[in-house]
């Protein structure tokens, strides 16, 4: 059973509008009390692969919720203002309007980043699962020089970040994840990925102090092919019968 809601963001700055925005959440509904919240990635949403992934964690066993941030798919908001910031405060308020007493966090590409600052602030977060997780401010580099240089970037779907984006982004460096996060972690990581480097996974690895798994992908993009999805999925809740329970 699945059932889609509507969350006001009640703390968002709403200008001249009488109403806060709100983004779109769907809960895929389980009979437990364990709960698995996606968080998608830069220019992605809730659709697509994270349907399938709610359907899965559904059979084991999980709630599980995939939402839009704001800017994003059916939520709310100008692309131009998502920020990391604004999509953690995002999250937070999904989090809070289903009110778990604990819950496991996956997060994908920029979504992995969200998920692990999440996870360091959020004492009710129990393990947090990322695929090729942004680590390192060092992977938008090229978007950075551009900003700089003639004040925004702009994509190829007509969606835009300005310094907005990196001025969240630098206030927010891993560093606060290493030295705060104590939760088991897992990270899968496609060994071909060309816009995330695999290279950052491990670097974080080392450096987390918590239980790290990690799993390389051979062959696998940023994208995960259908196959290598599945395989995904199979190491992900393997992987969570032991840290989340």
């Amino acid at each position: 059973m699945t059932q889609t809601h509507r969350i006001p963001i009640t703390d968002a700055e709403i200008g001249t509008d009488t109403e806060p925005p709100t983004v779109a959440a769907v809960h895929h509904r389980a009979e437990s009390d364990d709960w698995l919240v996606f968080c998608h990635g830069l220019r992605s949403d809730k659709s697509g692969s994270y349907e399938q992934r709610c359907r899965r964690a559904v059979e084991a066993g999980y709630n599980a919720v995939r939402f839009d941030c704001r800017g994003c798919g059916e939520s709310d908001g100008a692309f131009v203002a998502s920020t990391l910031e604004t999509r953690l405060t995002d999250l937070h308020h999904v989090v809070d309007y289903f009110d778990p007493d604990s819950f496991v966090l996956f997060g994908s590409s920029f979504g992995g980043k969200v998920a692990f600052h999440a996870a360091a602030a959020d004492d009710r977060v129990t393990a947090v699962a990322t695929r090729a997780p942004v680590t390192t401010a060092g992977t938008f580099d090229e978007y950075r020089a551009a900003v700089e240089r003639d004040g925004e970037w702009t994509f190829d779907t007509g969606d835009r970040i300005d310094r907005r984006f990196f001025d969240a982004l630098d206030r927010h460096p891993f560093d606060d994840v290493v030295s705060t996060l104590s939760v088991p972690v897992a990270i899968f990581h496609g060994g071909d990925d060309a816009v995330v480097d695999p290279a950052d996974s491990f670097d974080a690895a080392r450096r987390l102090e918590s239980d790290v798994c990690l799993e390389r992908f051979a062959g696998e993009g940023h994208r995960f092919s259908r196959a290598g999805e599945r395989r995904l999925l199979d190491r992900l809740f393997g992987w969570l019968e032991w840290a989340d329970r």
